[in-house]
Order: C-alpha cells, then sequence, then structure tokens
C-alpha cells in the first residue's frame, strides 16, 4: 500500500503513469469536447489545465513539457505550411495578396489601439503604481513604460492579424475546396502569418535594445542566406534524397531533421524558430504528394503525439483562476475575442467588397481566418517567456502578461466555434451551389473503380502509388488488387506468394487511408482474368507494370497486355517508374489528333489533371488545336487548381521531337489508342521501340482510354491483327 501511496502522490513523478495519463488525456479530451460540438484543440487546452500544477496539480510543468511542447509548436507550423496547397496561392496570387493585407492591416491597427490602453492598465495594475526596473536599464519613467506598452501591443496585434486554417478539414469535408473563395483564405494566411511573424521577430530584437543599423545590416545579410538556404538548396537536397531512399520510415526522419534544422537555421538568422519550421513546411510542399504514406505519417504522429502534448503544455501554465480574481482578466479576454472576431470580418467584408463575392464566400473566408490557434499560441508563448522588467516586489513584467496568456485560450475558444460553425454553414450553400452549377453545366464525374492487377513484387509500391494518385480523395470505392493464377492448387508456392503481393498492396493503401480489396482468382490465363473481373466489378481503370521481356520475340508490353487491350474495353495505364512521384516536377502528356472523339477522353483527362495537381507538378500538353481546346474547356470546367499548358504537336510521326524537351524529372504520359479507333495512327507501331531506346531513364504511363462501345470489344477479340 505504501508503495502505491508513493506512486499516488501528487504531483505525479513515475515517468510511465505521467505518460499514460497523457495519453489518456490525449484519447478522451477530444472524445468529451466532440460532444459538446466545441474543437477537441480548446478541450486539450482545458485538459492541461485540469491536470496541471494550477489545477489539480496532477502534471508538474518540467522540463520535458517544455521540450515537447516547443517541438509540438514547431510541428504546428510544419504543418501549416506543407498542408497550403501554393497552387491556390498562384491561381489567386493578386487577390490572396491584396486579401492578406486587409487581414493583416486591420488587425494591426485595430489591435495595436486597444492594445496600448490595454496594455497600459495591465502594467499598471502588476506595479501597483511603482516604478518598474528594465531590463534594458532604461529610465523607469513614463515614456519608457508607453514605449514597452506600444511594443506588447504590436505582438498583440500581430496575434490577431496570424491565423490558422482550422475549419479546413470542413471544407474538404464538403468538397468545396477550389473555391475561389477557400483559395484566396489560403493564400491570405500565409502572407498574414509570415507578416505577423516576423513583426514577432522584430519587436523582440527592439525589447532587447538591440535595434539599429547593425542589427538591420545583420538581418538582412542573415535574412538572405537563411532564404537562399531555404528555398535553394533544401528542395534540392530534399529531391535527391527522395530519389534515392523509398523507405518511408526514413524519409519521414529525414523530414523531421529538416524541419529542425531550418527552425535552427531560423533563430541563427536572427528570426522565430517557427518560423523556420513554417518555411521548411513551403519548401517541402511539392515534395511529399498530399495522398502519399509519408504525409500520412506526417499528419498521423504530429496530431497523435506532438501537436497533443503542445497543447497541454500551454493548458499547463495557464491559470484561470485569476479570471475571477478581478475585472481586468475578464475585460482582457472578451476584449481580445472581439477585437479578434470584428478584425477578420471587416477583412472578409473588405474582400467582398473589392472582389464583388457572394455572401457565401464571404462567409467562407470569414470562417476559415478567423480561427486563432498555431501561430497565436506560439506568439503568446514566445512573448509570455520574454522577461521586460521587475516591479519594486521583485514580480516579473512579461512582454505579454499572464492576463493575455490566459485572454488568449478563451480568444481561441471563442474564434474556434465560430469558425467551424461559420465554416460549415459556408460550406452547405457552396456545395449546394456547386452541384446545382455542375448539373447545368454537364461536368464530367468520373467513378472510380481502379484495378491493379498484382504479380511483381517490384512494382507493385508504384502501382500502388499511381492508383492513389489518379483517385479523388474522397472517393469511397475501394482499389481492387488482383492475383491471377492458372493452378488452381491453393497450397502452391505460387498461391502463397500471390496472397503476400495481395496483403502487401493492402498494407499499402492502409499506410495512405485507402481501402484496397482483395481477389484470388483462378482462370484460363491471366489476361482472361484481368478481363472477368474487369466486367464483373464495373471496373474504370486497370493500372498494370510494364512488362519484363522474357525472349527476343516477346513484344514490349508483353503477349498478356496485347491481349487485354483487346479485351477490355476500359482505361489501361500501362506504368514504368524511375523515381517517387513526389520528386516529378513536370508532367508531359502527348495526345493524338481526334483523342476528343473518343468516349473515354474526360475520363482519361480528369485522371492525368487530378495526377497533377496531387503531386503539385506542372502539366504540359502536346496536341493539335482542335484538341487543345477541348482539354482547355475541360479545365476550366473543373477549375483546375494547376492551369495547364499546351504545345502545338501535329503530327504524330514527329513524336521524338518531344525527347529535346523531356528533363529527368519529367513525368511522360503516352496517350495512345486500339486500333480501328478514332484517334488511332499507324505511328503507334513504333512507339516500343521509341520508348525502350530513347526514355529508359524516364518514368512514363503509356494510357489507353475507355474507348469503342460495348460490344465492339467483343467483335475485336477474334481479331488477328496484334494490337500494341
Amino acid at each position: 500500500m505504501e508503495q502505491i501511496s508513493n506512486f499516488l502522490n501528487l504531483p505525479f513523478t513515475d515517468p510511465v503513469l505521467i505518460f499514460s495519463l497523457i495519453l489518456l488525456i490525449i484519447l478522451f479530451a477530444p472524445l468529451i469536447f466532440d460532444k459538446i460540438k466545441i474543437p477537441h484543440i480548446v478541450g486539450l487546452i482545458f485538459a492541461g489545465a485540469l491536470f496541471g500544477p494550477n489545477g489539480l496539480n496532477v502534471l508538474a510543468y518540467d522540463s520535458s513539457f517544455h521540450l515537447f511542447g516547443q517541438v509540438g509548436v514547431l510541428y504546428i507550423m510544419f504543418l501549416a505550411g506543407i498542408d497550403v496547397d501554393m497552387n491556390d496561392f498562384k491561381q489567386n496570387k493578386n487577390k490572396s495578396i491584396v486579401f492578406g493585407m486587409y487581414t493583416f492591416i486591420i488587425p494591426m491597427l485595430l489591435g495595436i489601439a486597444t492594445g496600448i490602453v490595454l496594455m497600459y492598465l495591465i502594467y499598471n495594475n502588476l506595479s501597483g503604481g511603482e516604478p518598474i526596473t528594465w531590463v534594458s536599464g532604461e529610465a523607469s519613467d513614463s515614456n519608457t513604460l508607453i514605449k514597452y506598452c506600444a511594443l506588447s501591443a504590436i505582438v498583440l496585434a500581430s496575434m490577431y492579424a496570424s491565423n490558422t486554417l482550422l475549419a479546413y478539414p470542413i471544407v474538404s469535408r464538403f468538397g468545396v475546396s477550389r473555391n475561389r473563395s477557400v483559395n484566396i483564405a489560403v493564400g491570405g494566411t500565409i502572407i498574414t502569418t509570415v507578416l505577423a511573424l516576423l513583426v514577432l521577430a522584430i519587436v523582440l530584437e527592439v525589447a532587447r535594445g538591440e535595434m539599429n543599423y547593425i542589427f538591420w545590416l545583420r538581418f538582412i545579410i542573415s535574412l538572405s542566406i537563411f532564404g537562399f538556404i531555404i528555398f535553394y538548396l533544401f528542395p534540392r537536397i530534399a529531391r535527391w534524397f527522395f530519389k534515392r531512399y523509398a523507405d518511408n520510415i526514413v524519409q519521414y526522419i529525414f523530414v523531421l531533421a529538416m524541419v529542425f534544422f531550418a527552425s535552427f537555421l531560423a533563430k541563427l538568422a536572427g528570426i522565430e524558430y517557427i518560423i523556420g519550421a513554417f518555411l521548411a513546411g513551403i519548401t517541402l510542399n511539392r515534395l511529399v504528394p498530399k495522398q502519399s504514406p509519408l504525409m500520412n505519417r506526417i499528419d498521423f504522429v504530429g496530431n497523435a503525439i506532438f501537436i497533443p502534448f503542445f497543447l497541454i503544455s500551454v493548458g499547463m501554465i495557464v491559470n484561470f483562476r485569476i479570471l475571477f480574481d478581478g475585472y481586468l482578466t475578464l475585460l482582457t479576454a472578451v476584449l481580445m475575442s472581439v477585437i479578434a472576431t470584428l478584425s477578420k470580418y471587416l477583412s472578409a467584408k473588405a474582400a467582398r467588397k473589392t472582389f464583388k463575392m457572394s455572401n457565401s464566400e464571404e462567409s467562407m473566408i470569414f470562417g476559415l481566418t478567423n480561427a486563432q490557434a498555431a501561430a497565436t499560441l506560439a506568439a503568446v508563448m514566445i512573448a509570455y517567456n520574454f522577461v521586460i522588467g521587475y516591479t519594486a516586489s521583485g514580480e516579473a513584467v512579461r512582454l505579454l502578461s499572464e492576463e493575455i496568456l490566459n485572454g488568449t485560450i478563451i480568444m481561441i475558444l471563442v474564434t474556434c466555434i465560430i469558425s467551424s460553425i461559420v465554416t460549415e454553414r459556408a460550406s452547405k450553400k457552396i456545395a449546394i451551389s456547386d452541384i446545382s452549377n455542375e448539373k447545368s453545366a454537364g461536368i464530367y464525374k468520373p467513378e472510380h473503380r481502379i484495378l491493379i492487377p498484382v504479380s511483381n513484387p517490384n512494382t507493385i509500391n508504384s502501382l500502388m502509388e499511381l492508383a492513389v494518385l489518379i483517385r479523388n480523395k474522397n472517393e469511397k470505392q475501394p482499389i481492387y488488387a488482383l492475383s491471377v493464377m492458372s493452378n488452381n492448387n491453393y497450397e502452391s508456392q505460387g498461391a502463397i506468394e500471390s496472397q503476400k503481393l495481395l496483403e502487401k498492396a493492402v498494407s499499402l493503401g492502409a499506410a495512405t487511408d485507402n481501402k484496397v480489396k482483395m481477389i484470388s482468382r483462378y482462370d484460363l490465363n491471366i489476361a482472361s482474368g484481368i478481363s472477368n473481373v474487369v466486367k464483373e466489378k464495373n471496373i474504370s481503370d486497370v493500372v498494370m507494370g510494364l512488362h519484363s521481356k522474357t525472349t527476343f520475340s516477346d513484344s514490349f508490353f508483353g503477349s498478356m497486355t496485347d491481349a487485354l487491350l483487346s479485351g477490355v474495353n476500359r482505361m489501361i495505364c500501362i506504368f514504368k517508374s524511375t523515381q517517387p512521384m513526389g520528386t516529378i516536377k513536370r508532367v508531359v502528356v502527348t495526345v493524338p489528333a481526334d483523342a476528343e472523339k473518343e468516349s473515354g477522353f474526360n475520363k482519361w483527362c480528369d485522371r492525368v489533371f487530378t495526377l497533377s495537381e496531387h503531386i503539385d507538378a506542372e502539366i504540359v500538353f502536346y496536341c493539335n488545336a482542335n484538341t487543345t481546346r477541348s482539354i482547355a474547356s475541360l479545365a476550366v470546367a473543373r477549375k483546375n487548381h494547376i492551369q495547364p499548358k499546351f504545345m502545338p504537336f501535329e503530327n504524330w510521326d514527329e513524336f521524338m521531337t518531344i525527347k529535346t524537351a523531356i528533363t529527368s524529372n519529367d513525368l511522360l504520359v503516352v496517350i495512345s489508342a486500339r486500333k480501328l479507333s478514332p484517334s488511332y495512327q499507324t505511328s503507334f507501331e513504333k512507339l516500343p521501340t521509341q520508348l525502350s531506346e530513347s526514355f529508359q531513364e524516364n518514368s512514363f504511363i503509356v494510357l489507353y482510354p475507355e474507348q469503342f462501345k460495348e460490344g465492339e470489344v467483343d467483335q475485336m477479340q477474334n481479331s488477328t491483327t496484334k494490337i500494341i
């Protein structure tokens, strides 16, 4: 009993017991607060306050919480950078810049105007009217007090200016992330967050008394070196690493190392760690596909461990009891919540007037940008730990006081609730409007039933990667993994190996939160087995690897592929991978004349556009004028994030001229055709030789669109003509 009593002494000291309690808090706090419609981020902060030294005193705020809290805030900023769709920002660049300035300047003006008065009241209340001894050694007079009130007010205003896209998952759930209001809000968030963090860094230097021309010279030089390393060296190092090391765990450790090294470099450059983490996310944004095992691991570890630790550590230093100690703390919380919400509302209203937006779009911008969380918490923690002086009684005077810290928690609670409610209502209205517009415009919405025939353990990773990247992220249909065997002996070695491949496909799908359904089939031959499954499961796409030639007379694609092309009219992608998709910079698509006349034209266009968006790669089409108009029309209708580029390509006999335009980081997509189809050309007969001789170093996809009407393919099965 005595041993148990020692374990239960408060605060807990046993590391296993502490970690167990933390995990229970991380598990149950979101569940409980979700029931009462409060964002779980606020729930974790409240849990930290409840169990921390200012609450039940179950957990002590020691060095471990400080360490994991620091890691957590850097992780939050990294996720904010890596989750941003840079193409959204480019597409609405000018509007995003204008709104970014609105949502930065308006909160700064309101925040400074009200903050100076508020900080003067707080400092006077803290010192009891007695002079404050400043760390900088400045005179303890009213002018110095006003100066520090102004500096504190600027930091407070920068907290109002920054925002976190906490409600973005709501937008994704309703499928309206391509709406221009969302794009503008995301772009504006990038601008205002970076500016707010830079303001914080400059104010801290002023408060240290180091603001002079030497500081500015050093700051500009160090910032330039930092920018060169982050924006020039980091992407090249990361691309080199991802090409050579495919293991997801190794890649994840590499990404973490890049993030924390960037944070350290930011500190060396004279700015805060969180700016380095945020810019590291921006830098790695294009190299980590959103639908990839690596991105899934980044999200999972951050949201499961690091970020909750940070939120709990924030709650542990909050003392809610002072809310009842006097009017000042309550006034601070109310004022901060009102100013933060009002300033973002006025910014959204200004954007609506400037860009002639609808009420729903205005609400969307306001909802997305109203939530205060990551950057706000980071800034208040940095400023709270920055001591600028001491009272006559020896109490520390902080750049942002305890009243501001506690007021920030209330502000986060209020803004997160408002943000969630407003964003959900706006998303519903925009989604209903988009559905109505799509029906009237006849926009193509393809069904995704993807089949992957698995037989080669060396290609299954790349095939699963491609299958995930050509799917819409909200697709509900599973990916089908198929193993076809002609031997009906279930105990054979081949059956065992096939089962292992199917299980690996399921594992790879789970790593990206995609359901994979295994199919084992025994048929006369592989082509027949695939063809039958395509019909039985109503498959829309077949994704398969490039055949490895076993004999000199064997065709480039293999006899099985040839037979499949003649027996299946659905879209078939033959994929050869030489590098991870995340390292692809550009997708180059060659399209034959009359491709727009094929029945599967819209479908393959949608798949190619989706692929380029998921890997954040530029897309270039080589095609004639008629096909260009058709593809451009589809791009406009589906509101592409990445605007396609077009190059004239009139004669397929000149296919090899494209070789000079292809670089090592390009993905070549060749749109081919079955014989007797409208876009078929005799030049396709040369394609196997051209690909094998001139594009060995490139990843490429040979794509056969869905062609012919039902029944026409059956007639072709009896054809003796070889199809390539």
